[in-house]
């Protein structure tokens, strides 16, 4: 996505040049950072996979019921992603010399935070025996999600050079990924040995989640070696009303909230692929992983696409596979798995091309001391758009059915995209875009 060419932005002194000839080398903060994501992806599409008809089979949730606890897991993290934000970009305290730490914040302290309340939520699920219990559980794992994604983004943003900011967030989605790909298997797995052991599901999440704190607490350091970031000024005046002064950042925001008003939770994806393709629901588990598959295989090379090309070019390309693949839904062309096949491709290719890149966009328009409140704006803007998108959704289907929720929000991202696409397009007061 635009919003300044990254080939044009300075690289810090500190940032280490690659050699010629040879790929860049990617900081051990990305990949240590990518490891946690991948133990923590495990456990929450563990639980993700089986979520969905869980609450449909099991607890006999309606469609209404559906759309609010989907848009709960999906929006809890609307407010607390800006306070992750906020506290990570807090000065650290002293050092043990007495000297003030000005400057480094408190990123992997909050992360943690944010890690650990999500893995205590897991063997929760096992007591949740009511909708509005399981739903409390819900809000409170998202909100620990939202509270250490902005500063997990923040550590990522900051351990590499500007230019190579978005392959360096697609190797971290990569290795996230593989986590997303294994969670929703293993799952599988168990429910083929234990038709119906959902609780046995979320016993094997909640170990593996504390795996992944541990593994944070080990292996990720507190401060990034080289840190790197933008040289941009930043406005006088409150902290966030600053950050929205600056245009780039305004620019995203908008874009990320109207486009995630009009993008279908994941939960609701695959919902649409099983019941209007006629699948199976005992293959309903495996359905991530077309997803996941595809976006690790394409999560680096399109992050790499994007600093070389152009990341408006990309990001809009991604929300138009998406459109794709929700025209296929509602068409609905005989074919069943190969259809299905084609519908997850291109939402995998959609999140390949799009969440890397928004992240890399954003950092560079965010001043490096700010990186994790500038990180949250834009990720709230898109958490309260899409808890709009499923509390809309599961109204329209109760309403009027699967099909006319579809068509309503494939008109929706139709629209959305195409303001997005007008609204980041290069301009003489920024710069001219890669060709």
């Amino acid at each position: 996505m635009y919003l300044a060419d990254s080939r044009h932005t300075p690289v810090s002194d500190t940032a280490p040049a690659p050699r010629p000839g040879r790929p860049a080398r990617i900081a051990t903060t990305v990949l240590a950072l990518g490891t946690v994501s991948l133990v923590t992806d495990v456990s929450s599409e563990m639980v993700t996979a089986v979520l969905p008809l869980y609450l449909v089979t099991v607890m006999a949730v309606s469609p209404l019921g559906f759309g609010v606890l989907d848009g709960v897991y999906n929006g809890a993290t609307v407010v607390i992603r800006l306070l992750g934000g906020l506290l990570a970009d807090r000065p650290g305290g002293h050092d043990a010399h007495g000297h003030g730490t000005d400057g480094h914040g408190r990123h992997k302290a909050v992360a943690a935070a944010g890690y650990g309340l999500s893995a205590l939520c897991k063997p929760a699920l096992l007591l949740a025996r009511t909708t509005p219990v399981l739903g409390l559980v819900l809000a409170v794992d998202r909100a620990g999600k939202g509270l250490r994604t902005a500063p997990r983004d923040a550590l990522i943003s900051l351990s590499a050079p500007p230019e190579r900011r978005a392959r360096a967030f697609g190797v971290h989605r990569a290795m996230d990924t593989v986590g997303a790909l294994a969670g929703p298997l293993l799952a599988f797995l168990i429910l083929r040995a234990a038709p119906g052991g959902y609780h046995a599901v979320f016993t094997v999440s909640a170990c593996v989640a504390a795996l992944g704190v541990l593994v944070l607490v080990l292996c990720v350091p507190a401060r990034p070696g080289g840190m790197v970031g933008g040289v941009l000024p930043l406005p006088a005046g409150r902290p966030v009303a600053r950050l929205l002064r600056l245009p780039g950042l305004r620019r995203v925001c908008l874009c990320a909230a109207l486009l995630g008003l009009a993008t279908l939770s994941d939960s609701f994806v695959y919902l649409f692929a099983q019941r209007r393709l006629g699948l199976p629901a005992g293959w309903f588990p495996l359905l991530p992983l077309g997803t996941a598959a595809v976006y690790l295989l394409l999560a680096v090379p399109l992050g790499a696409a994007g600093d070389r090309y152009g990341r408006r070019r990309v990001f809009v390309l991604g929300h138009l596979a998406l459109l794709s693949g929700y025209a296929l839904l509602l068409l609905r062309p005989a074919g069943g798995l190969p259809v299905a096949a084609v519908v997850l491709t291109l939402h995998g290719l959609f999140y390949a091309a799009t969440d890397g890149m928004l992240a890399a966009a954003t950092a560079a328009v965010v001043p490096a001391s700010r990186q994790g409140a500038g990180l949250a704006l834009v990720s709230t803007g898109q958490a309260a758009g899409r808890f709009g998108c499923s509390l809309t959704v599961g109204v329209l289907w109760a309403r009027w059915g699967d099909g006319a929720a579809l068509a309503a929000m494939t008109a929706a991202l139709a629209g959305a995209v195409a303001v997005a696409a007008y609204v980041l397009r290069p301009g003489p007061a920024r710069g001219k875009e890669a060709a």
